[in-house]
């Protein structure tokens, strides 16, 4: 796509680019980033976003994102461009960044995973719009999940993660019933993403006595990564599968109850758990509740189990 298009038009500011929706209207999802689109805007959020992290990281982040933060070498003065992050990522792990254009389906977004690509975020808040924002941007994608990325045993997590999105389209296929395969492939993306939620975005870390962050959206918001740690209103429990499948979440506050493990060894080991209890039968219905799992989320593993291509 040409930059040329935008009618001259700066800036990758989110649910503000030009850029955006043209990819939108013309169906693209995997896209390249125009990293010329950035306006001064742009880079100041960025700045500004990373100067008042950093000592929040310091204090309460876990010590595998902070190696992943000095071995990326992020720029805090300006948007990362993806290449130069793939650059420092690619040979320690064999994760890349992969720039979209917007929301990706359940199926695709955890098959990436599978293959070492991570859909990430080409815009930006605003730079007067800081504290909150309800949809992934760059800064909860590089500087939240990124840096974990660099950390060999917790991007195996990920990608064995990511085959159980194959597994699960596989059951559906199998149901013949159409009525019983939605229910139960409904029930088991639910539990996918809580799963998600509570380990990837929200997961906590016990380090000797002390208890640190290593979830992207603790890690990526200024308020919430010390909220969690320090606040006696937040309730704090070590990991168990049962909990987290059955525990339904809101994405529009502070988190009141976060899980914990003690390292991603337990971790990958939850996920083989994960995919027992799939193969069993045992996340096929899950208590009721929040994520809903929208009509895009469940067509995409339908797809993925007929044997079609959702990306």
């Amino acid at each position: 796509m040409s930059t040329e298009t935008n009618n001259g038009v700066r800036g990758l500011t989110t649910t503000e680019a030009p850029f955006i929706e043209q990819a939108k209207n013309e169906g693209l999802l995997y896209i390249h980033q125009p990293y010329d689109l950035y306006s001064e805007s742009n880079h100041e959020a960025w700045r500004s976003l990373y100067a008042r992290m950093l000592p929040r990281w310091k204090k309460y982040a876990n010590a595998h994102f902070l190696k992943g933060i000095e071995s990326l070498c992020l720029d805090p003065n300006q948007v990362p461009r993806l290449e130069d992050v793939n650059q420092f990522l690619c040979p320690l792990t064999g994760f890349k960044a992969k720039a979209v254009a917007g929301y990706v389906p359940a199926y695709a977004f955890f098959d990436c995973l599978r293959n070492r690509d991570f859909p990430t975020t080409i815009t930006i808040r605003r730079a007067d719009k800081l504290d909150y924002l309800p949809e992934p941007d760059i800064f909860h994608d590089i500087a939240g999940h990124v840096p974990m990325h660099t950390d060999k045993a917790f991007a195996d997590t990920l990608v064995r993660f990511g085959e159980l999105a194959r597994l699960a389209a596989e059951i559906g296929e199998s149901i013949k019933d159409e009525h019983e395969k939605l229910v139960r492939l409904e029930s088991i993306i639910k539990a996918m993403a809580r799963f998600f939620w509570f380990t990837i975005e929200f997961g906590l870390m016990r380090e000797g006595k002390d208890m640190k962050v290593y979830g992207s959206g603790l890690l990526s918001s200024y308020g919430e990564i010390e909220h969690c740690i320090e606040s006696p209103n937040v309730q704090r429990y070590p990991i168990q599968l049962e909990w987290v499948i059955n525990q339904y979440f809101e994405i529009d506050h502070y988190q009141p109850l976060l899980f914990w493990v003690d390292s991603f060894d337990r971790l990958f080991s939850l996920v083989d758990q994960l995919e027992t209890w799939m193969k069993d039968g045992r996340l096929n219905n899950v208590s009721p509740g929040e994520p809903l799992v929208n009509e895009e989320d469940l067509k995409s593993f339908m797809i993925a189990g007929a044997g079609g291509s959702v990306n």
